[in-house]
């Protein structure tokens, strides 16, 4: 997920945390708790991101495909990382260092903030299409959700507009809510939000933002209602997903009986569970196929930001293997790619080819020299093509 929508997320599970702890013995201690919570939640739901400070330790484009995403977004290293932003709030936070050394529930508090925090970095980047690895060094193998578009304005909306109502000063409030809403005119506006689902976005702002007024100064009705329409609505698209991965692998499997269905990688619409967009790969053996598209579950009109124009493209299964033998950085490349294809000598990801940028993922696959050192050791996507 995007930075915005981690802190967003980060900062709504802080503020339910401390709203949910026995308060503090004075007024001024229960506010150092509640920045602290707020802050040490937001933080560690970014903290993972950490790794894009380790994408120059392999040349480009390997360092940011195998290091972003990498040891930092596994279980293994959760509780260092935990532990390290812990103690930079203790070493940087006078207040809240002499808070903790005497209040038991802000100690409880600052590790279910931290802990959660972290967790919900790895389970929002599983979402999308992009994968993680959570289990390494036990198992490499990369996990791809394919629910959730990687920048959903529905966490922002859902969690924001109450967190917005309960911010301290009104002119705070009133210019919460105002980007909120400039920036969904703003995505709809550019073709990336249909505006039906604009509209359901300002019905669960508004839904969410009643609520929390209605649960009072200290409430957290309105909070907890914006958690669990994001579970549902995560649920909702995953449910969506899987229907439309069925519905294309039936498709490709009908119009060529002799190839086998490898994957097909499923990115979501904004705020719309009937809108998909998908790269699917079927093989025989001898030559591999990708085609990338954009299906409807049901006869919705697709906004027009992110529909595509069906496109093809096949790979040979034997070319892919002799690079993966002797090109140490297809090899390593080979770590990373769910969807490669050899196009005008440069290797790449099938998912990325119509970023705004170009495809990031590009690699030139003419030998060269010297190999890569500390690649990895993430599985191969694609070891069913090798």
């Amino acid at each position: 997920m995007d930075n915005i929508t981690h802190s967003i997320i980060g900062f709504g599970v802080g503020e339910v945390v401390h709203r949910s702890l026995p308060a503090e013995a004075d007024p001024l201690s229960q506010r150092v708790r509640h920045r602290l919570l707020l802050v040490a939640c937001a933080l560690a739901s970014n903290f993972p991101d950490l790794d894009l400070f380790l994408t120059k330790l392999l040349p480009d484009p390997l360092g940011y495909l195998l290091n972003h995403r990498g040891h930092t977004h596994t279980v293994l290293w959760a509780l260092p990382q935990a532990l390290l932003l812990a103690a930079l709030l203790w070493l940087c936070w006078p207040s809240a260092r002499a808070l903790l050394r005497s209040s038991r529930p802000a100690r409880l508090g600052l590790a279910l903030s931290v802990g959660i925090g972290l967790a919900l970095h790895l389970l929002m980047d599983f979402t999308n299409s992009y994968g993680v690895h959570p289990w390494y060094p036990f198992d490499g193998r990369w996990l791809y959700g394919d629910m959730v578009f990687i920048i959903e304005p529905l966490f922002w909306v859902a969690i924001g507009v109450p967190m917005a109502l309960i911010m301290r000063w009104r002119w705070l409030r009133m210019a919460g809510l105002l980007a909120l809403f400039a920036a969904l005119v703003f995505f709809a506006a550019r073709g990336y939000l249909g505006w039906e689902s604009f509209a359901a976005l300002l019905a669960i702002g508004a839904v969410c933002g009643f609520a929390q007024w209605r649960a009072g100064e200290q409430g957290r009705g309105g909070l907890l209602l914006a958690l669990g329409v994001s579970v549902a609505f995560i649920a909702v698209q995953s449910v969506a997903s899987h229907a439309g991965r069925a519905r294309i692998e039936a498709e490709l499997q009908h119009a060529d009986p002799s190839s086998r269905v490898l994957d097909v990688a499923m990115t979501a619409f904004p705020s719309q569970p009937l809108c998909w967009a998908y790269v699917s790969i079927q093989g025989n053996g001898v030559q591999y196929r990708l085609q990338r598209g954009v299906m409807s579950l049901a006869d919705v009109m697709c906004p027009a930001g992110l529909r595509e124009v069906t496109q093809t493209v096949s790979g040979s299964v034997q070319e892919l293997r002799a690079l993966k033998a002797h090109n140490c950085h297809v090899d390593a490349w080979l770590r990373f790619g769910r969807m490669p294809i050899v196009l005008d000598g440069v290797l790449s990801d099938y998912r990325f080819a119509t970023t705004p940028r170009g495809n990031f993922t590009s690699l030139p696959v003419a030998e060269q020299a010297p190999c890569p050192q500390g690649v990895p050791a993430w599985g191969y996507p694609r070891a069913d093509l090798f």
